[in-house]
């Protein structure tokens, strides 16, 4: 709970310091890997609001929605993150989300853990981008096998394309 404290007052200080931004919203469709290999298919949406902080560099507060689903598997996070863009070509950027993705699926079991996430992206038009992607969000737990307790982390990772809109506001 600490760390989503510290990001989401680390959102909230660039919002009050800057004065425009771009509202991007999107989803993505993507495959999951590492120890998500029991769910088919992942999907997220996302919101973010990016500042324009140097010329081609942005960066912002973002909220998403991941969602892991296949059978035997329905695994969700809301994450919570730190965004920064860099356009390094007339139509190509790069970026990178940063922060906490909070366990809320299942109902008997809202671990949450650090978020990660890097993207390249292809401006479309002036408003809609193309990506693809990598996120994670890694959990640790600790499992309990009679006497012996055993710390482990569990990776949910998707490779993902998808999309977004963007407001400039």
């Amino acid at each position: 709970m600490k760390k989503f404290l510290v990001v989401a007052m680390m959102a909230f200080g660039l919002a009050v310091n800057a004065q425009e931004g771009q509202l991007n919203v999107g989803g993505t469709i993507g495959l999951p890997v590492g120890d998500a290999d029991e769910a088919n298919v992942t999907g997220a949406i996302e919101a973010n609001y990016l500042f324009d902080i140097a010329e081609n560099f942005k960066v912002g507060p973002s909220v998403s929605y991941l969602h892991f689903q296949g059978e035997g598997a329905d695994v969700a996070f809301i994450p919570v993150a730190a965004a920064a863009r860099y356009s390094f070509a007339d139509k190509f950027s790069v970026g990178a989300d940063l922060g906490y993705g909070i366990g809320v699926r299942p109902s008997a079991d809202k671990e949450g853990g650090f978020y990660y996430r890097a993207l390249v992206g292809y401006q479309v038009t002036e408003k809609i981008t193309l990506h693809v992607d990598y996120s994670a969000t890694n959990v640790s737990r600790t499992a309990t096998l009679g006497p012996i307790s055993v710390d482990a982390n569990v990776n949910y990772a998707t490779f993902g394309i998808g999309g977004t809109y963007s407001f400039s506001l």
